[in-house]
């Protein structure tokens, strides 16, 4: 149910209170690390904890924001980000034993960011190995709040839980066939993909270089917007992030969707939807528009070669990110991330290049779409809250991996922004979600339809009964 549990409270609602002076930096820190340590044992969210300088952050946050130093919408919240973030000084293992001492000289880019936002870093979030599809073996995966028996979604797994179970106020996640839009639909969470190249990769691991998109997993389209403002734009130290000017997202959020052409493709759309999954995406088309939103019929491209193709160019990005360790220390592997990279070394340069060019196409066709339209509404997964068991075998059922990835992997391999909604429940209670896609950069539109959304709806408002 809806809650103001101050755990529970929306990262812009908490440091809204913080800037009247209502709830201290201190006081908000204290309370997540209170509650991870309670927590946390049996949720495995968290990596690493960074107890003592998360407080150092919290009082100087403190500080500042008493003298009138308020340096915008994140300053003085507890974030946690995703432990492929490089942290000076801070090992970041990227869910993998080879890199578990590993420590980095420098802040990633989002990092850095995140901290002159004014935010306070409580600790590196687990994640799947190398940021593919499985836990490393000898890790304990993260456990899903709303029912241990679920998935938790991969490979931000650890973003997902510690968010949704108020032990942090928002996060970082990585997004390379679905790894934002899985664990937030999974957990009833607010997730937004940027458009490729709107965020800095500078200090990010890598698991796919030109398919990998970093971006924020929270409560709210507010706090998606709130923390995309802060780690958004060009990078000197990534020649690959875009040049293009950030827009004041907040700013933005009160646009509604009165007259913004949503596309809708039925056929699509239903071809791997579950019942649950299709009630909520029936369900979000007659809230968008009541809205005022105008609903397009369009024909989406086929996704069917593109979805194939996302294997074994993955696996070509994957093996380079790697090659200093594989195949040279290949039993330091888990079988899910070496069969990737095994796939990718194989490839022919004949074969990529094919690969490329039907990429290319793709990207194509979704952009003229975009001509017509402003957003693209879409499942955020074919079938809703899987269980471990069932996620499991999915590795030798392609029917299967094909609904996992029919709505997420195309737009990685168009570079197209998403938000990902929560909206509605299974049977059981867990959590249902959809997305909206975009054009290049339309980060701004999608916060502004999500807040819309979320402006007549509960459904990002309700929590796992943890206590």
């Amino acid at each position: 149910m809806p809650t103001d549990d101050l755990h529970y409270l929306e990262l812009t609602e908490l440091t809204r209170r913080m800037h009247a002076g209502q709830v201290s930096p201190v006081e908000a820190t204290q309370a997540m690390l209170s509650r991870i340590a309670s927590l946390d044992g049996r949720l495995h969210s968290y990596a690493l904890v960074l107890s003592d300088t998360a407080l150092a952050e919290a009082r100087q946050a403190a500080a500042e924001i008493a003298r009138g130093e308020i340096k915008g919408p994140l300053h003085g919240a507890p974030i946690a980000v995703k432990d492929l973030c490089w942290m000076q000084g801070v090992p970041t293992a990227a869910g993998m034993t080879i890199y578990r001492d590993y420590k980095p000289s420098a802040d990633a880019t989002v990092v850095r960011r995140l901290r002159d936002a004014g935010a306070i870093i409580l600790g590196k979030l687990q994640l799947t190995e190398g940021a593919y599809v499985d836990h490393h073996p000898k890790i304990t995966p993260p456990v899903n709040p709303w029912g241990a028996e679920h998935w938790v979604g991969s490979s931000s797994s650890g973003s997902g839980v510690a968010t949704a179970a108020g032990l942090c106020y928002g996060s970082l996640g990585s997004d390379t066939g679905g790894s934002i839009r899985f664990p937030s639909a999974a957990q009833g969470l607010t997730g937004l993909k940027p458009t490729w190249g709107r965020v800095s990769r500078y200090g990010v691991f890598e698991l796919a270089a030109t398919l990998d998109h970093i971006g924020p997993m929270t409560r709210s389209a507010a706090d998606a917007a709130a923390m995309l403002a802060a780690i958004a734009g060009a990078d000197a130290d990534d020649p690959t992030a875009l040049q293009d000017p950030v827009p004041d997202y907040m700013a933005q959020l009160d646009g509604g969707v009165r007259g913004v052409r949503i596309g809708v493709d039925a056929t699509w759309m239903a071809a791997e939807t579950d019942t649950p999954a299709q009630q909520v995406l029936d369900a979000a088309l007659k809230t968008l528009r009541e809205l005022g939103a105008d609903i397009v019929e369009v024909k989406f491209p086929d996704t069917g070669q593109i979805i194939q193709d996302w294997f074994p160019l993955c696996g070509v990005e994957t093996a380079v990110a790697h090659q200093e360790t594989y195949p040279s220390r290949h039993n330091e592997y888990g079988s899910s991330l070496a069969g990737l990279i095994d796939l990718g070394r194989g490839l022919s340069g004949m074969d990529y290049q094919k690969i490329v060019l039907r990429r290319n196409d793709f990207r194509g066709r979704v952009a003229k779409l975009f001509g017509s339209i402003d957003l693209l509404l879409a499942p955020a997964q074919g079938f809703t809250s899987p269980t471990i068991a069932k996620m499991a075998t999915a590795g030798q059922d392609p029917a299967l991996m094909r609904a996992l990835l029919s709505y997420t992997c195309p737009f990685d391999m168009s570079g197209s922004p998403t938000i990902t909604l929560p909206g509605g429940a299974t049977s059981d209670n867990m959590p249902v979600a959809f997305q909206l896609v975009g054009g290049h950069l339309s980060e701004g539109l999608l916060c502004r339809a999500g807040y819309a959304f979320q402006g007549v709806t509960e459904f990002h408002r309700q929590h796992p009964a943890l206590g």
